[in-house]
Protein backbone atom coordinates (compact mmCIF):
# COMPACT_ATOMS: atom_id res chain seq x y z
CA UNK A 1 0.00 0.00 0.00
CA UNK A 2 1.01 3.61 -1.19
CA UNK A 3 2.21 5.99 1.36
CA UNK A 4 -0.89 8.03 1.17
CA UNK A 5 -3.19 4.77 1.09
CA UNK A 6 -1.83 4.13 4.60
CA UNK A 7 -2.36 7.36 5.77
CA UNK A 8 -5.51 7.65 4.43
CA UNK A 9 -6.23 4.39 6.18
CA UNK A 10 -5.66 5.50 9.81
CA UNK A 11 -6.96 8.93 9.06
CA UNK A 12 -5.04 12.34 9.65
CA UNK A 13 -2.02 12.45 11.73
CA UNK A 14 -1.94 13.84 14.93
CA UNK A 15 0.41 17.20 15.58
CA UNK A 16 2.10 17.80 18.60
CA UNK A 17 3.89 21.31 19.10
CA UNK A 18 5.70 21.48 22.84
CA UNK A 19 6.84 24.55 24.43
CA UNK A 20 10.14 24.90 26.19
CA UNK A 21 11.08 26.45 29.06
CA UNK A 22 12.96 29.82 29.07
CA UNK A 23 11.68 32.46 31.65
CA UNK A 24 11.67 35.54 29.66
CA UNK A 25 12.94 34.22 26.49
CA UNK A 26 9.28 32.31 26.57
CA UNK A 27 7.85 35.37 24.74
CA UNK A 28 9.30 34.44 21.46
CA UNK A 29 6.86 31.24 21.76
CA UNK A 30 4.05 33.72 21.24
CA UNK A 31 5.71 34.77 17.92
CA UNK A 32 6.89 30.81 17.10
CA UNK A 33 2.77 30.06 17.17
CA UNK A 34 1.84 32.88 14.96
CA UNK A 35 4.20 31.53 12.18
CA UNK A 36 2.90 28.09 12.94
CA UNK A 37 -1.01 29.57 12.45
CA UNK A 38 0.04 31.28 9.63
CA UNK A 39 1.60 28.32 7.84
CA UNK A 40 -1.65 26.51 8.97
CA UNK A 41 -0.01 23.71 11.02
CA UNK A 42 -2.77 21.95 13.35
CA UNK A 43 -2.29 21.93 16.62
CA UNK A 44 -3.99 18.66 17.94
CA UNK A 45 -2.12 18.81 21.27
CA UNK A 46 0.04 21.12 22.86
CA UNK A 47 2.96 19.78 25.87
CA UNK A 48 4.31 23.10 27.92
CA UNK A 49 6.84 23.64 30.42
CA UNK A 50 7.52 27.11 32.69
CA UNK A 51 7.20 29.62 30.13
CA UNK A 52 5.82 27.25 27.44
CA UNK A 53 3.27 26.19 29.78
CA UNK A 54 2.43 29.79 30.11
CA UNK A 55 2.06 30.53 26.71
CA UNK A 56 0.45 27.49 25.46
CA UNK A 57 -2.02 27.73 27.72
CA UNK A 58 -2.98 31.29 27.21
CA UNK A 59 -3.00 30.59 23.33
CA UNK A 60 -5.58 27.28 24.13
CA UNK A 61 -7.92 29.82 26.29
CA UNK A 62 -7.99 32.10 23.65
CA UNK A 63 -5.81 34.87 25.35
CA UNK A 64 -2.63 35.07 23.16
CA UNK A 65 -3.23 38.05 22.22
CA UNK A 66 -3.63 39.41 25.61
CA UNK A 67 -0.75 37.77 26.44
CA UNK A 68 1.46 39.39 24.12
CA UNK A 69 0.07 43.02 25.00
CA UNK A 70 0.88 42.57 28.44
CA UNK A 71 4.32 41.76 28.10
CA UNK A 72 4.46 44.23 25.31
CA UNK A 73 3.84 46.78 27.69
CA UNK A 74 6.51 45.51 30.33
CA UNK A 75 9.06 47.89 31.67
CA UNK A 76 11.39 47.66 34.50
CA UNK A 77 8.68 49.77 36.74
CA UNK A 78 5.85 47.78 36.11
CA UNK A 79 8.15 44.26 36.36
CA UNK A 80 9.18 45.60 39.73
CA UNK A 81 5.52 46.47 40.52
CA UNK A 82 4.99 42.42 40.13
CA UNK A 83 7.46 41.82 42.45
CA UNK A 84 6.04 41.14 46.29
CA UNK A 85 8.89 40.63 47.94
CA UNK A 86 8.94 37.16 50.39
CA UNK A 87 12.46 36.11 51.23
CA UNK A 88 12.85 33.39 53.34
CA UNK A 89 9.87 31.73 52.48
CA UNK A 90 10.49 29.78 49.67
CA UNK A 91 10.80 32.06 47.03
CA UNK A 92 12.66 35.67 46.35
CA UNK A 93 8.81 36.54 45.69
CA UNK A 94 5.11 35.32 46.96
CA UNK A 95 4.20 35.36 43.52
CA UNK A 96 0.25 36.95 44.34
CA UNK A 97 0.26 39.55 41.95
CA UNK A 98 1.43 37.09 39.32
CA UNK A 99 -1.35 34.77 40.49
CA UNK A 100 -3.76 37.46 39.87
CA UNK A 101 -2.15 38.37 35.95
CA UNK A 102 -2.79 34.65 35.64
CA UNK A 103 -6.53 34.81 37.02
CA UNK A 104 -7.30 37.88 34.23
CA UNK A 105 -5.70 35.92 30.98
CA UNK A 106 -7.08 32.58 32.21
CA UNK A 107 -10.12 33.46 34.14
CA UNK A 108 -11.92 29.98 35.74
CA UNK A 109 -10.78 27.56 32.28
CA UNK A 110 -9.79 24.16 33.06
CA UNK A 111 -7.31 21.79 31.65
CA UNK A 112 -9.99 19.39 30.68
CA UNK A 113 -12.10 22.12 29.10
CA UNK A 114 -9.56 23.36 26.12
CA UNK A 115 -10.20 22.48 22.72
CA UNK A 116 -7.04 20.24 22.43
CA UNK A 117 -5.46 18.08 25.28
CA UNK A 118 -2.89 20.32 27.17
CA UNK A 119 0.10 19.35 29.44
CA UNK A 120 1.86 21.18 31.74
CA UNK A 121 5.33 19.96 33.02
CA UNK A 122 5.89 20.43 36.77
CA UNK A 123 8.42 18.48 39.17
CA UNK A 124 7.67 17.02 42.29
CA UNK A 125 9.72 18.50 45.33
CA UNK A 126 9.64 15.68 47.18
CA UNK A 127 10.03 12.81 44.96
CA UNK A 128 11.98 14.50 42.00
CA UNK A 129 9.75 13.07 39.72
CA UNK A 130 7.91 14.70 36.58
CA UNK A 131 4.33 15.46 37.07
CA UNK A 132 2.08 16.26 33.58
CA UNK A 133 -1.13 18.27 35.22
CA UNK A 134 -3.29 17.93 32.34
CA UNK A 135 -7.16 18.28 34.65
CA UNK A 136 -7.87 20.78 36.96
CA UNK A 137 -7.45 24.76 37.35
CA UNK A 138 -5.62 25.91 34.34
CA UNK A 139 -3.96 28.90 36.04
CA UNK A 140 -2.95 26.63 39.06
CA UNK A 141 -1.05 24.68 36.45
CA UNK A 142 0.95 27.37 34.63
CA UNK A 143 1.87 29.08 37.99
CA UNK A 144 3.05 25.20 39.55
CA UNK A 145 5.19 25.01 35.99
CA UNK A 146 6.62 28.73 36.14
CA UNK A 147 8.11 28.19 40.11
CA UNK A 148 11.39 28.89 39.54
CA UNK A 149 13.39 27.48 42.46
CA UNK A 150 14.71 30.79 44.72
CA UNK A 151 12.08 32.98 42.77
CA UNK A 152 8.87 31.96 42.97
CA UNK A 153 7.48 29.22 45.68
CA UNK A 154 6.70 25.85 44.67
CA UNK A 155 2.61 25.25 44.28
CA UNK A 156 0.90 22.81 46.40
CA UNK A 157 -1.37 20.73 44.66
CA UNK A 158 -3.39 17.75 45.37
CA UNK A 159 -0.87 17.49 48.33
CA UNK A 160 2.10 17.57 46.42
CA UNK A 161 4.72 20.62 46.65
CA UNK A 162 5.38 21.32 42.89
CA UNK A 163 7.75 23.78 41.14
CA UNK A 164 9.22 24.73 38.01
CA UNK A 165 9.26 21.51 35.21
CA UNK A 166 12.48 22.77 33.81
CA UNK A 167 14.32 21.28 37.08
CA UNK A 168 13.73 17.92 35.09
CA UNK A 169 12.20 18.26 31.38
CA UNK A 170 12.77 21.49 30.02
CA UNK A 171 11.56 19.97 26.36
CA UNK A 172 8.71 18.01 26.96
CA UNK A 173 8.60 15.90 23.80
CA UNK A 174 8.00 12.78 25.92
CA UNK A 175 5.09 13.75 27.42
CA UNK A 176 3.54 15.04 24.02
CA UNK A 177 4.31 11.78 22.41
CA UNK A 178 2.45 9.84 25.23
CA UNK A 179 -0.79 11.85 24.43
CA UNK A 180 -0.33 10.31 20.85
CA UNK A 181 1.51 13.21 18.84
CA UNK A 182 2.74 11.26 15.10
CA UNK A 183 4.29 14.74 14.40
CA UNK A 184 6.10 16.73 17.04
CA UNK A 185 6.90 19.94 16.64
CA UNK A 186 9.20 21.47 19.39
CA UNK A 187 10.08 24.86 20.04
CA UNK A 188 13.36 24.90 22.05
CA UNK A 189 14.97 28.03 23.83
CA UNK A 190 17.41 26.85 25.69
CA UNK A 191 20.19 25.85 22.67
CA UNK A 192 21.60 29.63 22.06
CA UNK A 193 24.55 29.05 24.46
CA UNK A 194 26.31 31.15 21.75
CA UNK A 195 23.87 33.83 22.15
CA UNK A 196 26.32 34.87 25.37
CA UNK A 197 28.85 36.09 23.16
CA UNK A 198 26.81 38.30 21.47
CA UNK A 199 25.55 39.86 24.85
CA UNK A 200 28.41 40.26 25.66
CA UNK A 201 29.68 42.48 22.94
CA UNK A 202 26.30 44.47 23.53
CA UNK A 203 26.17 47.14 26.40
CA UNK A 204 25.98 45.22 29.85
CA UNK A 205 22.39 45.36 30.66
CA UNK A 206 21.17 45.33 34.57
CA UNK A 207 22.10 41.46 36.21
CA UNK A 208 17.80 41.44 37.14
CA UNK A 209 16.77 43.65 33.96
CA UNK A 210 15.78 45.90 36.56
CA UNK A 211 17.06 48.41 39.52
CA UNK A 212 16.86 46.52 42.55
CA UNK A 213 17.33 49.31 44.81
CA UNK A 214 13.99 50.42 42.96
CA UNK A 215 12.59 47.21 44.15
CA UNK A 216 13.58 47.83 47.92
CA UNK A 217 12.49 51.24 47.84
CA UNK A 218 8.89 49.95 46.79
CA UNK A 219 8.98 47.30 49.38
CA UNK A 220 9.35 49.68 52.03
CA UNK A 221 12.68 47.36 52.72
CA UNK A 222 15.04 50.80 53.04
CA UNK A 223 12.38 52.73 54.80
CA UNK A 224 14.98 52.41 58.17
CA UNK A 225 17.93 53.38 56.32
CA UNK A 226 20.26 51.81 52.86
CA UNK A 227 20.86 48.09 53.12
CA UNK A 228 24.38 47.02 54.08
CA UNK A 229 26.72 48.00 51.37
CA UNK A 230 27.81 43.70 51.32
CA UNK A 231 24.40 42.62 51.29
CA UNK A 232 23.35 45.02 48.26
CA UNK A 233 26.56 44.24 46.28
CA UNK A 234 26.58 40.14 47.10
CA UNK A 235 22.84 39.65 45.69
CA UNK A 236 22.57 42.69 42.82
CA UNK A 237 25.68 44.41 42.52
CA UNK A 238 28.77 43.24 39.41
CA UNK A 239 32.73 43.29 40.16
CA UNK A 240 34.14 42.90 37.00
CA UNK A 241 33.95 38.98 36.00
CA UNK A 242 32.63 38.04 39.64
CA UNK A 243 28.81 37.13 39.48
CA UNK A 244 26.20 38.16 42.02
CA UNK A 245 23.72 35.49 43.73
CA UNK A 246 21.11 36.49 41.03
CA UNK A 247 23.86 35.97 37.81
CA UNK A 248 25.34 32.64 39.58
CA UNK A 249 21.00 31.49 39.89
CA UNK A 250 20.19 32.51 36.12
CA UNK A 251 23.67 31.19 34.51
CA UNK A 252 23.21 27.89 36.47
CA UNK A 253 19.58 27.91 35.31
CA UNK A 254 20.43 28.31 31.98
CA UNK A 255 23.48 25.55 31.72
CA UNK A 256 20.97 22.88 34.02
CA UNK A 257 18.41 23.52 30.97
CA UNK A 258 20.70 22.82 28.34
CA UNK A 259 22.26 19.77 29.37
CA UNK A 260 19.03 18.18 30.26
CA UNK A 261 17.62 19.25 27.35
CA UNK A 262 20.44 17.49 25.39
CA UNK A 263 19.97 14.50 27.30
CA UNK A 264 16.32 14.29 26.74
CA UNK A 265 16.60 14.71 23.02
CA UNK A 266 19.36 12.50 22.43
CA UNK A 267 16.52 9.90 23.60
CA UNK A 268 13.51 11.39 22.16
CA UNK A 269 13.77 13.86 18.95
CA UNK A 270 11.01 15.88 17.84
CA UNK A 271 10.62 15.59 14.21
CA UNK A 272 11.10 19.06 13.52
CA UNK A 273 13.28 21.07 15.98
CA UNK A 274 13.12 24.61 16.01
CA UNK A 275 15.52 26.60 18.04
CA UNK A 276 14.78 30.84 18.46
CA UNK A 277 18.35 32.79 18.96
CA UNK A 278 17.56 34.25 22.01
CA UNK A 279 20.83 33.52 24.09
CA UNK A 280 21.59 37.12 23.99
CA UNK A 281 18.45 37.97 26.56
CA UNK A 282 18.48 37.36 29.77
CA UNK A 283 16.23 35.34 32.05
CA UNK A 284 14.88 37.40 33.81
CA UNK A 285 14.94 40.28 31.33
CA UNK A 286 10.55 40.65 30.49
CA UNK A 287 11.35 43.88 29.02
CA UNK A 288 12.32 42.52 25.84
CA UNK A 289 9.58 40.56 24.96
CA UNK A 290 9.22 42.18 21.29
CA UNK A 291 12.77 41.34 20.47
CA UNK A 292 12.30 38.09 21.59
CA UNK A 293 8.84 37.44 20.10
CA UNK A 294 10.09 38.36 16.62
CA UNK A 295 13.15 36.31 16.54
CA UNK A 296 10.26 33.16 17.86
CA UNK A 297 8.81 34.37 14.27
CA UNK A 298 11.83 34.33 12.39
CA UNK A 299 12.89 31.21 13.82
CA UNK A 300 10.01 29.11 12.18
CA UNK A 301 10.26 30.99 8.99
CA UNK A 302 14.00 29.19 8.78
CA UNK A 303 13.10 25.88 9.29
CA UNK A 304 9.71 26.46 7.18
CA UNK A 305 10.83 24.13 4.62
CA UNK A 306 11.19 21.35 6.66
CA UNK A 307 8.22 21.61 8.00
CA UNK A 308 6.24 21.41 5.73
CA UNK A 309 7.44 18.90 4.01
CA UNK A 310 7.44 16.88 7.41
CA UNK A 311 3.67 17.82 7.29
CA UNK A 312 2.86 16.44 3.64
CA UNK A 313 4.81 13.13 4.39
CA UNK A 314 1.76 12.93 7.63
CA UNK A 315 -0.76 13.97 4.54
CA UNK A 316 -1.27 17.55 5.64
CA UNK A 317 -2.21 19.89 3.51
CA UNK A 318 -0.05 22.97 4.28
CA UNK A 319 0.67 26.51 2.61
CA UNK A 320 3.44 26.75 0.38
Amino acid sequence: MSVEGTIKMLGRRKVGLVLSSGVARGWAHIGAIRALVRIGVPFDLIAGCSAGALVGGCYLAGQLDALENWALALNRRRIISYLDLNIGRGGFIKGDKIVSELRRLLGASRIEDLHVPFVAVTTDLVTGHEVWLQRGDLAEAVRASISLPGLLPPMQIEKRWLADGALVDPLPVSACRALGADLIVAINLNTDILGKSRRAAAPTPLPLGFDPSALLEAQGLAAEGPLPETLTRGMFGQEGDRPNIFGVMTTSLSIMQDRLTRSRLAGDPPDVHITPRVGHIGLLEFERAEEAIKEGEEAVERKKAELLDAMEVMGLSVHR
